[in-house]
């Protein structure tokens, strides 16, 4: 997922968007859309306009990182929801074609989410100061799922990394404290080498392998519209797959000041000394979690500033690692993928662009292909 800086000109939306099941979602400051394909070929489309978040206090930096990304995450778990729903369809379909008895909805929504989970933990979606707001019955819908997603980054991030680390110091007897720099450096390894490592797992699964080409066809959409190039095949196809406002750099980059940070303000909290080094670790660790925001919003900025100015010459080395991963995280895809993302862009900018208030509400339409979605976009432009 990324998100996507305007051109020059000043009437440019930010366009944000995240890879799904079988599809792609973008979104602008008063749009967003996501557009799946079904085994048969036609496009889902659900879309809608929305009145933008992020006014007043939520613009001003550091604050805009945390708001922009609960955000993110809501549109992100109802845009994954959606191509579930229609992925369990065809399953559904299939299933029945077979003559076997199918499955019940729940178990392949189930199924469908797992599967997309840890894809959407860690593909965060997209930062940006324009990030609309979801309408209140997503927001409660969202809720479960954002908070098993917090739950999964916590273990990721903190819990998980700092047990492997202490687990490390006391085979091999380093005597290094959870306060100190050398404990929060191999903290800080760690948490890339279980996120590396999850992410090549997963990208093994047939399923996820797709999603990340979508991730890439989602990529190329979107440099296409920063080029100002018409959003046409032939045009995404030449871009590249990687992005530096992409979810994935967004999430070494948090590893990486996690580290700077940690090391920081280790000698400066209270000295931790409980007898225990398992409960030295459990208490470091509840003393962590209130810097956890700080992280976020700091990194938040960070690769914002990265993105504007180290796209090119010798400052582009610092965008290398999260490129790097990116090279797990994104796939090479076909015109098939292409023309899904570019319709999701395609549906975004017709509701940003549409009278302030007309079609606010939900809109799920299917088309038969992409030429249909490109028909109609022309003929409601004519209009």
């Amino acid at each position: 997922m990324v998100t996507a800086a305007p051109s020059a000109s000043p009437v440019r939306p930010y366009i944000g968007g995240q890879a799904v099941l079988e599809g792609v979602m973008m979104r602008a400051p008063r749009s967003f859309a996501v557009v799946v394909r079904r085994r048969d070929g036609s496009l889902v489309v659900r879309e809608r306009g929305m009145e933008p978040e992020g006014r007043g206090w939520a613009k001003m930096p550091f604050v805009r990182g945390i708001a922009s990304l609960v955000e993110s995450l809501r549109l992100g778990s109802e845009a994954l929801r959606f191509s579930v729903e229609n992925m369990t369809l065809d399953l559904e379909a299939d299933e029945a074609a077979a003559a076997r008895r199918p499955p019940t909805t729940a178990v392949m929504r189930l199924l469908g989410v797992v599967r997309a989970l840890g894809l959407t933990t860690f593909l965060l979606a997209s930062l940006d100061d324009g990030a609309p707001a979801a309408p209140a019955s997503e927001k409660k819908a969202a809720r479960g799922t954002m908070g098993f997603m917090l739950l999964i980054v916590l273990a990721f991030f903190i819990a998980l990394p700092q047990g492997a680390s202490a687990l490390v110091s006391r085979v091999f007897h380093l005597g290094l404290t959870v306060q100190s720099p050398g404990f929060q450096l191999l903290t800080g390894v760690f948490k890339l080498l279980i996120v590396v490592g999850y992410l090549v797992g997963i990208r093994r699964v047939p399923d996820i392998r797709r999603v990340f080409q979508y991730h890439g066809a989602e990529h190329k959409t979107i440099s296409t519209y920063e080029a100002g190039e018409p959003l046409v095949v032939a045009n995404a196809r030449t871009k590249t797959t990687l992005h530096p406002r992409c979810g994935t750099t967004f999430i070494v980059m948090i590893a990486l000041v996690s580290i700077l940070v940690f090391t920081a303000i280790g000698s400066f909290l209270p000295r931790i000394q409980t007898g225990s080094a398992i409960l030295d670790n459990v208490v470091f660790f509840f003393e962590k979690l209130p810097f956890l925001p700080f992280i976020v919003a700091a990194t938040f900025e960070l690769q914002r500033l990265f993105a504007r100015y180290c796209t090119t010459g010798p400052l582009r080395l610092l965008l290398w690692p999260g490129f790097l991963v990116q090279k797990i995280t994104t796939i090479e895809p076909n015109d098939d993928q292409l023309e899904v993302a570019l319709a999701s862009l395609r549906v975004t900018l017709f509701r940003q662009n549409a009278p302030e208030g007309a079609g606010d509400a939900t809109s799920d339409v299917s088309f038969p292909s992409y030429e249909a979605i490109a028909a109609a976009e022309r003929l409601r432009t004519a209009a």
